[in-house]
């Protein structure tokens, strides 16, 4: 707890922080980062799967078969999800199924899932975006900046001289 939450609270509240503390169990670190490394390097071994059939049996270029190979991807984790499934792997692999892709449609699907009852515009849509927003926003404020870096820094790459 932080110094200065710690300084508010009563001596008993003191005292019950500490005794709690002591008997809090310890945490399995080596088995949760086993856990994790197994469940992301899976999650990322069938992606990679997923991108080698787009471009042994469709014919794509690796740069070319990303983009369905994203779009795969997002459409298991959304099916994973809605079946129940992606729940347990996450309860199992904690951080590890937390992979950029999957994770972000996990997470936007479950909260779509969770409000539906609510409506579609109010439920669905302002649950789901109230997830989505921030990361749209500092995704969108992070490329930004890695553009005026790139055109300051390198100006021959962006037509300057």
């Amino acid at each position: 707890m932080a110094n200065k939450k710690k300084k508010k609270l009563t001596p008993v509240q003191q005292e019950y922080q500490e005794l709690a503390k002591k008997r809090e169990p310890a945490r399995p670190v080596v088995k949760n980062c086993f856990r994790a490394f197994i469940a992301g390097g899976t999650i990322c071994l069938i992606g990679q799967a997923v991108q080698e059939m787009f471009v042994h049996w469709a014919g794509f270029t690796e740069k070319k078969a990303s983009d369905p190979t994203v779009a795969v991807m997002i459409l298991l984790s959304v099916i994973l999800t809605s079946l129940g499934v992606y729940d347990k792997i996450a309860q199992w692999a904690g951080a590890g199924s937390a992979v950029p892709v999957t994770g972000f449609a996990n997470s936007m699907a479950s909260a779509a899932l969770e409000h539906r009852s609510e409506g579609y515009v109010l439920g669905v849509g302002g649950k789901m975006f109230k997830l989505a927003g921030p990361v749209i926003v500092f995704g969108t404020v992070a490329a930004f900046i890695v553009g005026i870096l790139h055109w300051i820094f390198n100006p021959a790459a962006v037509g300057g001289s």
